[in-house]
């Protein structure tokens, strides 16, 4: 099992809901923070919650949907000279809820692939290969369940896409010990899945960090976070390396 005390690991998403319980996890675990938001102030408590745990953390802003402000927040992470060794991309977004949806307008897909998939494709690739040059790696990329629901077209199409990158992906990474996998948090009671969702949040813990922990140089699984619920973390270390890694199979 991966030691994750004194890496850096960078949230996206961080001040509310799943990336919420995300940071708290890992800064128990002594991993170091950056917590990412639309907006400093979001994560400005947040910060001081990290801090009383005793590891180090700081807060980047950037509007996902610009692709801008995404370079410039990886830009400034990189003009501090830290080194990223985890990555969490879990801020999404879902647009609408669209019973009209062979209406569904455009800017659904839009705004939804610039979120949810363009900006992880940019997080990836730019912080990807600097992991392979050191030597380590994990990344986790947040997917979702939803399945027969043209209802949600715009945010289940760029979950897909995000499912299609990250396996393609995976199949590079064979043979290094940068790891790249996916997670679903299970539907959970947040702002995006709203208040009657079955799952409180902090269900989610520890399987959605999971990706993290794992040490067997295997990418391309897939994490459903509610499937450990309830378990140590070394108890679902062991869970989780027992699923098949299929970096070919979507």
């Amino acid at each position: 099992m991966v030691n994750t005390k004194g890496k850096w690991a960078l949230i996206t998403g961080a001040s509310r809901g799943v990336g919420y319980e995300t940071a708290i996890f890992m800064a128990q675990q002594g991993c170091n923070l950056i917590l990412h938001s639309r907006t400093l102030e979001h994560t400005k408590a947040l910060e001081e919650e990290v801090k009383n745990l005793g590891v180090e953390v700081y807060s980047v802003q950037a509007e996902l949907a610009n692709h801008e402000e995404v370079v410039a927040m990886l830009d400034e992470i990189e003009a501090k000279g830290t080194q990223v060794d985890i990555v969490f991309n879990n801020a999404a977004v879902q647009i609408a809820y669209r019973t009209d949806y062979w209406n569904t307008p455009v800017e659904d897909f839009e705004q939804s692939f610039r979120i949810n998939f363009i900006s992880v494709v940019t997080i990836c690739n730019r912080l990807i290969p600097k992991m392979i040059q050191r030597g380590f790696g994990r990344v986790i990329n947040t997917t979702s369940g939803i399945r027969n629901e043209p209802e949600q077209a715009g945010y289940a199409a760029s979950k897909a896409a995000l499912d299609k990158f990250t396996k393609d992906l995976a199949s590079r990474l064979e043979g290094t010990d940068v790891m790249l996998n996916l997670t679903d948090p299970g539907w959970c009671r947040t702002d995006l899945g709203g208040p009657s969702a079955p799952n409180d949040v902090k269900s989610v813990i520890p399987g959605i960090a999971i990706g993290a922990f794992v040490d067997d140089k295997k990418s391309g699984r897939f994490f459903p976070a509610q499937s450990f619920t309830g378990l140590s973390l070394e108890e679902a270390v062991v869970k989780a390396e027992q699923i098949e890694a299929q970096p070919h199979v979507i």
